[in-house]
């Protein structure tokens, strides 16, 4: 059975809870569902950027829109319960490094015990249902090796937002170990991604919005550390396998597969950030100009990247599109709103069928359950 087959067979008709719906990475999530023809309910704070592909691709009237703080555990309670779930996707996270400076509790609370109020939601349900938590590369202990982070690697974090990411999976760890054993019928799992990018993102301290807005402007691009390497990858990969590991949760074998999951680029395009921007300025069409940003700037890591054979060889996921081909489905989503705003929402889907078709090709298959 192909990815595409998989998924429809696993998502088509099911309930699915999805927090963070109105973020970037959430957007993307919302419409794949809705392609694959699931029940979405999001729940999430309102878009935090203007403009925000929330809007501009008409989300809200996809799914069962709930506006909501997973800070507010009573409320995350009542809305996951009353969706009666059959997976529960949890993307609602405060996920910028900077901001996790400027106010590290805030980071805390919506990371860590946003998260923790998601799986209590689960167990008041009381229902079979599959849970994955989403968090980040940054969960683990960087200790700047040039090799890539495995799922049994240390958790940890040497500033707010990637401590906040470890206590994220140490959380979702504790939980698994203490409530949802094989007998509970929910099977959790968590899922760790690289830097991704993609159309629709516009927040603050991110490399290709920075660049979209300079090009626009007419501006060089400021880079606060152009020669930092970074596992970039389009947004669609790891949301591929995100769903892929629901599939897998969901099958009759779903308890196997209850543990951490990396989903990073292939080792070719862990690449330094002056060259991201170069192949960004490529397929808009301007000069690739940059500089240096003046500091002082937060401490962020100079190495990163995920080893991804456990991924490859349980489930069956690869990393499908280049940096190149990455770039260029970016660089032309963001041409399209910025040129003349055709319908964003049909150029998004149409990107994700093109990745599906993409995918399906390149994956190994394995086992179904």
């Amino acid at each position: 059975m192909g990815l595409i087959n998989e998924l429809a067979a696993a998502y088509a008709g099911k309930r699915v809870f999805l927090t963070g719906h109105t973020g970037f990475k959430g957007s993307w999530l919302a419409l794949w569902l809705h392609r694959l023809g699931a029940h979405v309910t999001g729940f999430s704070l309102a878009p935090n950027t203007d403009p925000s592909m929330f809007d501009l691709c008409g989300i809200a009237g996809l799914v069962d829109h709930h506006l909501g703080d997973i800070r507010d555990a009573a409320l995350v309670r009542e809305r996951l319960v009353t969706a009666e779930p059959d997976i529960v996707l949890h993307l609602a996270a405060q996920p910028i490094v900077r901001q996790s400076y400027r106010d590290p509790l805030e980071t805390m609370a919506t990371n860590v015990m946003g998260t923790a109020h998601v799986l209590e939601a689960v167990r008041a349900a009381a229902r079979s249902m599959a849970v994955v938590v989403v968090s980040s590369d940054k969960c683990y202990d960087n200790r700047d090796w040039v090799w890539g982070y495995r799922e049994n690697d240390a958790m940890g974090g040497s500033d707010p937002y990637s401590a906040s990411k470890g206590a994220t999976e140490l959380v979702t760890a504790s939980w698994r170990d203490s409530f949802f054993g094989p007998e509970s019928g929910v099977r959790l799992a968590s899922a760790r991604a690289g830097n991704v990018i993609g159309g629709g993102d516009w927040a603050a301290d991110r490399i290709v919005p920075d660049c979209v807005r300079s090009f626009c402007a007419g501006r060089r691009v400021e880079l606060r550390n152009p020669r930092a390497t970074r596992p970039w990858q389009h947004v669609l990969e790891p949301l591929g396998g995100y769903l892929l590991l629901g599939a897998k949760l969901m099958a009759a074998n779903g308890n196997s597969y209850c543990s951490g999951w990396n989903f990073g680029p292939a080792a070719q395009d862990v690449r330094p950030v002056e060259e991201l921007v170069a192949l960004m300025a490529h397929h808009w069409g301007a000069s690739a100009e940059w500089s240096n940003s003046a500091g002082p700037h937060p401490k962020e890591a100079t190495v990163l990247s995920l080893n991804c054979d456990k991924a490859i060889g349980a489930l069956g996921w690869a990393p499908t599109w280049s940096l190149d081909t990455m770039i260029g489905h970016t660089a032309r989503w963001y041409r399209a709103w910025h040129e003349d705003g055709r319908d964003l929402q049909a150029i998004s889907l149409a990107q994700i069928d093109d990745f599906a078709v993409a995918a399906d090709r390149m994956m190994p298959r394995v086992g179904n359950g």
